[in-house]
C-alpha cells in the first residue's frame, strides 16, 4: 500500500490536480490523511463544486442539514488557498440563506470564471449586488433566484454563457443584462417571470433556449445566432390575425440558422400573423427542424408548410402532434396538397411522426414529404395510441415515395 501511495505522490503536480478535480469535494479534503504532500494539496482546487455528494446527512431536521452545509461550505472557504475559477453550489436541502451572501461576497474578491447557483427549496433567492461585480465572470447558472442588479451595473463584460431557470426580474433588468453582455455565446432561459418581451441583442449569441410563457420574442443583432430551441408554454388564442411582422420578424435576424426547435405553442404564436407562403429570404444553412403542431389547425399548418418550403437544404425533420387538442377539433384537410411532385427537399434524409392519430392532415403531410423527398433514407411513424394502428400501417403503404431507398418505419406507442 505503502508502494502504491508513494507512486502516486511521486506523479508530476499538475496530474495530482487532475486527480484532485474529478473527486467531489468531501473525498478531496479527505487526501490531505494520505501523506505530508498531500496535506494542503487539495486547498488548492480552483474548482469547487457543494452538491449532494458533499456531505451524507441523514437527518430530516432541516436546521440541522442548513448547519452541516453551512459549516462544510465555511471551512473549505476557510483553509482554501489559490484561485477560486469555479463555484457551483446545488444542493437539493439547502433553502437561500443568508450564508450565501457571505460565500458571493468572499468570491467577488477573487476571480472566479463560474458561478452556479441552484436553489431547490423555498422562495426566490434575492441574489446580494456583489454577485454584479465579478469582473472575470464566463459562465453564469441560476436557479430560483431574484435578480435586481445595482444601478451602476455595466454587465459582465467577459461572460459566455447564461442559464437562467425559475429566476425572477424586471423588463428593463433583463434586456439590460442581455444586451450590455457583449460576448454572449449562450442563453438559457426556462420558467421565468417579470418581464413577457423578449427582445435579444446579442452580436455574439450562437445558441438560444427558451421555453416559458411571454408575450413576445425578437432578435437583433444575432447573425451568428445558428442553434434555437423555443417553446411557448401557455396556448394562445382569440387574437386577430394582422400583418405577416411577427412572423418574418422572428426570421429575419437569423440569416445563418442551422437547427431550429419549435417546442408547446410557439408554432400557434408565428400562426397569429398573416402567413406568407414562403420567406422572402429562405433559410439556406437550415438543416435540421422540430415541429409541435396542432395538425387540425389550420393556421398552424400554413405556417409550418411555409417555414419547410423554406428551408431548401434540411436534412432532418422532426413533426411532434398534439393528438389532445385535435380530438376537440372538426378534422380538416387541403393543408399540405397544392406542392407535391416538385421535389422540395434534395437533402431531406430522415423524418419521424410522433404522436399522430391518424387524422386526414397528418396523412397529407406524410404524403407531401415522401413525395417531396427524393433522397429520403428513413421515415418514423409513432402513433398516439394504439387505436387504429393497422389502417394507419394500410394508408402508410399506399404513398407513393420520390426516394426508392426511402424505409417506413411504424413504431408501436
Amino acid at each position: 500500500m505503502d508502494t502504491e501511495l508513494d507512486r502516486i505522490s511521486s506523479l508530476p503536480g499538475h496530474v495530482l490536480d487532475q486527480i484532485l478535480s474529478v473527486l467531489p469535494i468531501r473525498d478531496a479534503v479527505r487526501t490531505s490523511a494520505l501523506s505530508r504532500k498531500w496535506r494542503y494539496k487539495w486547498s488548492q482546487i480552483p474548482h469547487l463544486v457543494f452538491d449532494t455528494q458533499c456531505a451524507s446527512i441523514t437527518s430530516q431536521d432541516q436546521t440541522i442539514v442548513k448547519n452541516e452545509l453551512v459549516n462544510i461550505i465555511d471551512s473549505v472557504l476557510l483553509l482554501h488557498n489559490g484561485p477560486i475559477y469555479k463555484f457551483k453550489l446545488s444542493h437539493r436541502d439547502l433553502l437561500g440563506v443568508s450564508d450565501i451572501d457571505r460565500w458571493i461576497l468572499h468570491l467577488s474578491r477573487g476571480s472566479t470564471k463560474e458561478f452556479v447557483l441552484e436553489i431547490w427549496k423555498g422562495q426566490r433567492y434575492k441574489l446580494p449586488s456583489c454577485l454584479f461585480s465579478f469582473e472575470n465572470l464566463t459562465h453564469l447558472e441560476l436557479f430560483n433566484c431574484l435578480l435586481k442588479p445595482p444601478s451602476a451595473f455595466k454587465g459582465f463584460r467577459n461572460l459566455k454563457s447564461l442559464d437562467l431557470q425559475h429566476v425572477t426580474l424586471a423588463q428593463e433588468v433583463f434586456e439590460n443584462l442581455i444586451s450590455s453582455c457583449a460576448l454572449l455565446e449562450r442563453l438559457t432561459l426556462m420558467n421565468f417571470d417579470g418581464f413577457t418581451h423578449l427582445k435579444i441583442n446579442a452580436p455574439n449569441l450562437q445558441f438560444f433556449d427558451i421555453g416559458g410563457i411571454f408575450d413576445d420574442v425578437s432578435f437583433e443583432n444575432t447573425s451568428l445566432l445558428t442553434l434555437v430551441s423555443i417553446g411557448l408554454y401557455a396556448n394562445v388564442r382569440n387574437v386577430s390575425h394582422g400583418s405577416s411582422s411577427k412572423f418574418l420578424r422572428f426570421f429575419v435576424n437569423l440569416p445563418h440558422i442551422r437547427r431550429l426547435e419549435i417546442q408547446s405553442y410557439f408554432i400557434k404564436y408565428l400562426a397569429l400573423s398573416k402567413v406568407p407562403s414562403r420567406l422572402p429570404k429562405p433559410c439556406m444553412d437550415l438543416n435540421y427542424i422540430s415541429i409541435r403542431i396542432n395538425f387540425n389547425d389550420f393556421e398552424e399548418n400554413s405556417a409550418a408548410l411555409c417555414i419547410l418550403k423554406s428551408c431548401p437544404n434540411l436534412q432532418e425533420i422532426e413533426m411532434l402532434g398534439r393528438p389532445e387538442e385535435q380530438a376537440d377539433e372538426e378534422p380538416q384537410t387541403g393543408f399540405w396538397g397544392d406542392d407535391q411532385w416538385k421535389c422540395l427537399f434534395g437533402q431531406l434524409r430522415l423524418v419521424k411522426m410522433v404522436g399522430i392519430s391518424g387524422i386526414r392532415s397528418e396523412l397529407d403531410c406524410i404524403k407531401f414529404l415522401l413525395s417531396n423527398s427524393p433522397v429520403l433514407e428513413q421515415m418514423t411513424v409513432k402513433p398516439a395510441s394504439i387505436e387504429g394502428g393497422w389502417e394507419l400501417v394500410k394508408e402508410l403503404l399506399r404513398f407513393r415515395r420520390a426516394s426508392i431507398q426511402a424505409e417506413v418505419i411504424y413504431l408501436e406507442p
